[in-house]
């Protein structure tokens, strides 16, 4: 390779305000709504029953291909895959890599055409469930190699040529990562300082990116740049496949967690990186919205995987609940742990019916299910974790104890302590909880913000306000009376689902609510207007209403499903009544939280503990942390570090 000649230093971190964050984020939305969306219609008091009833089906061809690939991957996971292994040596081994690499794994969402097995979002998240299970570091590698790595962002935004070059590699032999966090920069993107120099056909990338899942043995890269602006060049966060072993790309470091311990994710330097411009995905500054509309599908992956877990923990705590006796009798039968076992199996099918009603809504695509993705990977991660951790308490001392010690005293090795490390990250990655309440939250607010947003921005000249005044006016006079009543108290409404046990009083009950929601969210943006983005707290537990009546009305439509085709129909309605049951005792706890809660003295709290007012409470302690900064440089640069990167030895 010719020698690259020297470019301009990066500039630091750009500078920005709070508002200018927010506008790049807002930039980088998708604006508009062309198709209907169920959760959305949730959100706005209007119950749309009809968008997910009857519930949406898969092409029978697709479930035969669906059918035949799990299949083979469950015989690959029981008789090549040991996840004990890649717990104890941090690593999936080359030959399961390779393994999987023939299977067609890795190109499981990639088209035939390309080399792929083009399975559906359906068949795909039930493979990574499955594959999950066995290992989630095995899980983690194929969900970020497909749903973020480079594959989904080339199908939807990539140009013929690009995805003739990148997609039958990924589909057979080659790795993908995606690299936007850096190690000043999370949610907040506006602040990316990886630059992007045009210099001829090419640009020259610098920069330092961190948690790079599958970075470490990656060999293409989808990498999210700053291109300055200069003539011809708009500039902008804009997105880029990039060779992993190409001149100036190091792994500095391979990064270790309290869970998924076989997870390549390392420290990727760019240290003048030449990239052809034929492999720059979409436009200059396209970046961002590239990588949330990737997101929008992406995001059912985690999910899956996390109703996987819960599958496995409804089999331990069966198992484990019927043979461990207390008292004279199995521990099951005892209500404090009966209840934790009801949890999760209500829990289980709740979730599994969220995953794949959203799945099929994707493959179908009549419907846009931004929200309703987002909602399943926050309502999937909170659910799991919780899940995994009455597992452990159920199992006691044992919950506690490695499966390695566990079978050293010879007793069944149930890695239960591995399964709450593991789900932990799935509340943080691909957003954090709190990350996904607020984008949920201005998902849902949209239209208000759309009709009534110039009169709560301060920056609108008093014309400008006056228009959304009068805009605002005749929305809220044809919405608001709407809100008022609804078949939700017509006694009997959705009858079609009372069959033995009655679920037609949960879907009036989401029907009511829902109007009740929509009045909350109103009042509150009446009452705190421009402020209304402060209220993290209002708008989390807005959200998390929101994701309890998404959940339960699809457990009832899965419910009827499983019902009308003769697959354990009474059992379905028993788990989806019971489901219900337990969500709307959460959902009655949050709306009282809604306007009874501690959250102004808990803002005085913190203002006071940052102020250095409590640091007489820290007395009497010794931290363990080590010496250094609490964030690391990021300077660009050439390398000081060895190249990590691992290759994937071939047989």
């Amino acid at each position: 390779m010719s020698a690259v000649p020297e470019t301009p230093a990066a500039p630091s971190r750009p500078t920005v305000t709070e508002r200018e964050a927010r506008e790049v984020a807002e930039a980088a939305r998708e604006q508009d709504w062309r198709k209907p969306s169920f959760a959305k219609e949730l959100f706005l008091g209007r119950f749309r029953l009809d968008l997910i009833h009857p519930h949406p089906l898969p092409a029978d061809e697709d479930v035969r291909r669906g059918e035949e690939f799990l299949a083979k991957l469950r015989d690959f996971c029981e008789t090549r895959v040991d996840g004990a292994l890649i717990e104890r040596e941090a690593r999936i081994p080359d030959e399961v890599i390779n393994g999987l690499k023939e299977l067609g794994a890795l190109g499981m969402k990639i088209d035939t055409k390309y080399g792929g097995l083009g399975l559906t979002q359906v068949y795909y998240n039930k493979a990574l469930a499955l594959v999950g299970s066995a290992s989630p570091a095995i899980g983690a590698l194929l969900s970020a190699h497909q749903s973020i790595g480079v594959p989904q962002p080339l199908k939807t935004f990539g140009t013929r040529e690009q995805k003739e070059t990148f997609l039958p590699r990924c589909a057979r032999t080659d790795i993908s990562a995606f690299l936007l966090t850096e190690p000043d920069v999370g949610s907040d993107p506006a602040r990316l300082a990886t630059m992007a120099v045009p210099e001829g056909d090419d640009y020259v990338l610098d920069g330092v990116k961190l948690w790079t899942t599958n970075g470490v043995v990656a060999d293409l890269l989808v990498v999210m740049a700053r291109v300055p602006k200069s003539e011809g060049h708009r500039g902008g966060i804009t997105a880029f496949v990039v060779e992993a072993d190409s001149e100036g790309v190091t792994v500095e470091n391979r990064n270790a967690f309290m869970g998924l311990r076989g997870l390549e994710n390392g420290v990727t330097r760019f240290h003048r990186v030449r990239v052809p411009a034929s492999h720059r995905i979409g436009e200059e500054g396209q970046g961002l919205k590239i990588a949330l509309t990737t997101l929008n599908t992406g995001r059912l992956s985690l999910p899956a995987m996390c109703v996987g877990a819960g599958k496995w923990c409804l089999k331990i705590a069966r198992e484990w609940s019927a043979e461990r006796e207390q008292w004279g009798k199995p521990v099951a039968l005892h209500e404090a742990v009966g209840s934790k076992i009801a949890f999760i199996a209500a829990t289980t099918f709740a979730l599994e019916a969220v995953v794949d009603l959203s799945s099929q809504m994707a493959d179908e695509n009549r419907n846009d299910i931004r929200i309703e993705a987002a909602l399943a990977k926050l309502y999937g991660s909170e659910m799991a974790w919780l899940m995994a951790d009455e597992l452990v308490q159920i199992r006691g001392g044992r919950g506690f104890e490695t499966a390695d010690s566990l079978r050293d005293r010879g007793e069944r090795a149930v890695p239960a302590e591995q399964m709450l490390r593991d789900l932990r990250i799935n509340r943080i990655f691909e957003g954090s909880t709190e990350i996904m309440h607020l984008l949920i939250a201005r998902e849902a607010v949209d239209a208000h913000l759309s009709v009534a947003g110039d009169l709560i921005d301060p920056d609108k000249t008093l014309g400008d306000k006056a228009r959304a005044g009068a805009s605002a006016g005749a929305f809220y006079a044809r919405w608001l009376p709407k809100l008022v009543a609804g078949p939700g108290q017509l006694p009997g409404t959705y009858g079609e689902f009372r069959h033995g046990i009655d679920l037609s009083p949960h879907l009036r009950y989401v029907e009511r609510t829902s109007r009740k929601l929509a009045r909350s969210t109103f009042y509150a943006m009446s009452r705190w207007q421009g402020r209304m983005e402060t209220k993290q707290g209002f708008l989390g537990r807005i959200v998390d209403i929101g994701a309890e009546l998404f959940a339960m009305s699809a457990a009832c439509v899965r419910a009827e499903l499983l019902r009308g085709r003769g697959d354990h129909g009474r059992e379905a309605y028993q788990l989806a009544d019971a489901f219900c049951r337990q969500a709307r005792l959460r959902v009655e706890e949050l709306f009282g939280r809604l306007w009874s809660n501690t959250d102004d003295l808990d803002r005085k709290v913190v203002k006071n503990v940052l102020g250095g007012s409590y640091t007489w409470l820290e007395d009497g302690v010794i931290d363990p942390s080590g010496e250094g900064p609490w964030i690391a440089d990021a300077s660009t640069g050439e390398t000081r570090h060895q190249n990590v990167r691992r290759l994937i030895a071939d047989k």
